[in-house]
């Protein structure tokens, strides 16, 4: 490689001139909206379901269904999370990615109208929506591995990743607000529409590679090509020759799985169980605990952003190699979260549970630094399909933990919502252990590309 190409990326163009950092935009708005159709259900649960001075609920359910219908979206979320991986690791992931976007922004319009025609029409419109969402989030990391060269993959990957928490913040605050003032129904009209936009722009704009794209400079494109080497090696080598078992049996690949299952432990329960907290404990109105719900999420849209540029300036700076950055990172995330969810379990006022719960969040989002992206690290031709097999035991939690919720929480007291977030800390504890002791940064010798 010469040096013109050695240093292209630190050549002083703009943003919007390297293509590479549109495909992360577009892709940042992606996870926005994959993230805006998860929360609109746990804000919208909430309003159809609670009566208020303005506001009579439409529904009568139990916690045991409003469990059921939130816990809906894990269960076909988890079937599809191997297929995604499987096949963007072989075709790439921008297609995958996009309709995986486009077919669940059109069930959650058609929502309010499953719902009320019958409860069981609105689990299966849920569970669809997880279907599909199953097989479009694997599909980022081939997107990565053909677009973003390793020196940059945590920091353009953090960036788009932020897109998720973006459309938490923005999901909950809108969908409050829409809730309060049009009903229930335009939590799903608003949101399903902006989705459905931006699959259309992604399908049409983004192609599967560099080498297939049109409008990328020729300088730029050999820069990614030179710094990533092979992209569709996965296409020669059929399914059967994957290394399969090396796959289930290393402990770096096994620590990425349990540091996945134990984070969304506490992920969902946040995710999925906020706004009932906040209405049931905290005393909240829809709107009022819609805001409060997504500052959490603003604390952890900011670390993220600020953690992929410290991993990039560690590595450049070779202060840190890649498996201590992992470590490290990831420790901070797990234990911040192992103590503040403890702490709001034992809090006594509004303010301690807002602050401990803000904080748990919040720095959960050195994971980005973490777990999250060291599939690229051990095996990067692989890494769509490793997230695949993570995210199936990162998606367990997804309906474990409604349902568990459900059961324990039947009074609305604060003391059964204690025991909610003492599981989730001594699980994050587990989780940060396990990883520290067996998790690395290096490409795997069964990953070589011979």
């Amino acid at each position: 490689m010469n040096s013109r190409i050695e240093n292209y990326s630190d050549e002083n163009n703009s943003f919007w001139k390297k293509r590479r950092n549109l495909v992360t935009f577009l892709a940042s708005l992606g996870y926005f909206n994959l993230y805006a159709l998860r929360v609109n259900l746990t804000v919208g649960i909430v309003a159809m379901t609670s009566s208020t001075n303005n506001r009579t609920a439409e529904f009568d359910w139990d916690s045991k269904l409003r469990g059921t219908l939130l816990s809906a979206f894990s269960y076909g979320y988890i079937t599809t999370q191997m297929v995604g991986g499987t096949l963007s690791t072989r075709f790439g992931g921008v297609k995958l990615m996009g309709y995986g976007v486009l077919v669940p922004a059109c069930l959650t319009v058609l929502t309010p109208f499953a719902v009320r025609y019958s409860v069981y029409l609105a689990i299966i419109f849920t569970v669809a929506v997880g279907v599909f969402q199953g097989i479009s989030y694997p599909s980022i990391n081939a997107v990565w591995s053909r677009w973003v060269p390793p020196a940059e993959r945590t920091k353009l990957a953090s960036f788009a990743f932020s897109g998720s928490i973006m459309g938490m913040i923005v999901g909950y605050a809108v969908c409050g607000w829409l809730a309060e003032n049009y009903g229930w129904e335009y939590v799903f009209y608003v949101p399903g529409a902006v989705a459905l936009l931006w699959s259309i722009i992604w399908l049409v704009y983004i192609d599967e590679s560099p080498i297939k794209d049109d409008r990328i400079s020729k300088e730029e494109l050999e820069y990614i090509v030179s710094s990533i080497g092979p992209t569709d090696v996965n296409k020669t080598i059929g399914y059967f020759n994957y290394p399969w078992k090396d796959l289930f049996m290393s402990m770096p690949v096994w620590a990425i799985h349990c540091a996945h299952f134990c984070n969304s432990w506490g992920g969902y329960t946040l995710l999925t169980q906020l706004p009932s907290y906040m209405n049931d404990v905290l005393k909240f109105d829809i709107g009022k605990g819609s805001y409060l719900t997504a500052l959490p999420y603003i604390g952890l849209a900011i670390i993220i952003q600020t953690t992929g540029f410290l991993d990039f300036w560690l590595k450049r700076r070779k202060i840190l190699t890649t498996t201590q950055a992992r470590k490290l990172f990831n420790s901070i995330a797990f234990l911040s979260r192992t103590v503040f969810l403890y702490l709001a379990a034992y809090s006594t006022t509004e303010l301690e549970s807002i602050i401990y719960l803000t904080l748990s969040v919040a720095l959960g989002g050195f994971i980005s630094a973490g777990f999250m992206v060291n599939q690229l690290d051990i095996a990067p031709q692989y890494a769509s399909l490793l997230f695949g097999i993570s995210n199936t035991f990162g998606t367990i939690p997804g309906f474990v933990t409604p349902m568990l919720t459900g059961i324990i929480v039947q009074n609305k007291s604060a003391d059964e919502w204690k025991l909610v977030f003492v599981i989730a800390s001594i699980v994050h504890l587990f989780g940060g252990i396990f990883y520290f002791i067996f998790a690395s940064g290096e490409r795997q010798t069964w990953a070589e590309i011979s």
